[in-house]
């Protein structure tokens, strides 16, 4: 998978954590998988040729998209003391227009950021603390999530759904993969898959039909031997409509500017 995934359970952590009122999320309904034996079992080869062609079918779908809108409800697991784990929830929300405009807004009881990009400058604001930084950015997401997270160290949440449109960014590197049953996700029926990298267990429901969407994303970090989780549960918007100060970045009177730090710099 494209190197950015672990960064999809603890991309929150960027930048300092002021704390802010989290929106009222709606609480996401599932209903218990109806799980195939079969498919459960430990198959002969671990690596289900069917769960890999479903991650490919569902990365050309989303490359396909030019216009979309997504709310993501998140949960990410935290450690209170050597032994005890509470949830952190957050609300996510993207507005995307290929090849070059970006909106990201990410929020929890701790923090708040917005990711702006308008196809020749990208700013990072958090709006609490009334501070910004904007950078000369490339032309297309592509590049500029690729120059973020290489010379900034800034790595947006869940941003592999912009990479999964390009084959070469899916998971090259599975040691187990199985389709293990359907799940109704918020009145959407999807088929659920589970994988194995080296460093992580995952999870992915996609949608059924011809709009094979992720609609649920649960990963496991195994390199931490509390093995967090974080779970992120997609909700899309495929007609959005979009004006022109969707992607345009004004700053309130109080705002200050400062620097982004290069990624070397700031270690």
């Amino acid at each position: 998978m494209h190197a950015s995934l672990p960064a999809l359970a603890f991309a929150f952590a960027l930048g300092a954590a002021p704390t802010v009122a989290s929106p009222q999320a709606t609480p996401a309904t599932a209903t218990p998988s109806q799980v195939d034996p079969a498919a459960a079992s430990a198959p002969t080869n671990p690596v289900s040729p069917d769960a890999v062609q479903a991650l490919h079918r569902m990365g050309a779908y989303l490359g396909t998209l030019v216009s979309f809108e997504i709310t993501a409800e998140t949960s990410r697991e935290l450690m209170l003391g050597a032994d005890q784990k509470f949830d952190l929830d957050g609300v996510a929300t993207y507005r995307v227009r290929r090849p070059n405009a970006l909106f990201v807004e990410n929020t929890t009881p701790r923090k708040q950021r917005r990711f702006i990009y308008d196809g020749q400058h990208f700013t990072v604001y958090a709006p609490s603390r009334s501070y910004y930084a904007t950078v000369d950015a490339p032309p297309t997401i592509g590049e500029l999530l690729n120059l973020a997270a290489e010379r900034y160290g800034v790595e947006l949440p869940l941003e592999d759904l912009f990479h999964w449109g390009d084959p070469a960014n899916l998971p090259q590197n599975l040691e187990f993969a199985a389709h293990v049953g359907t799940a109704m996700i918020n009145g959407v029926q999807t088929d659920q898959y589970i994988f194995r990298q080296p460093e992580m267990d995952w999870q992915i429901w996609i949608q059924q039909g011809s709009e094979p969407l992720p609609r649920k994303i649960a990963i496991i970090d195994r390199t931490d031997p509390t093995l967090p989780k974080f779970s992120a549960t997609l909700d899309w918007n495929l007609s959005p409509t979009f004006d022109a100060r969707t992607f345009a970045f004004a700053p309130d009177a109080d705002d200050k500017a400062i620097q982004f730090r290069e990624a070397q710099e700031a270690q």
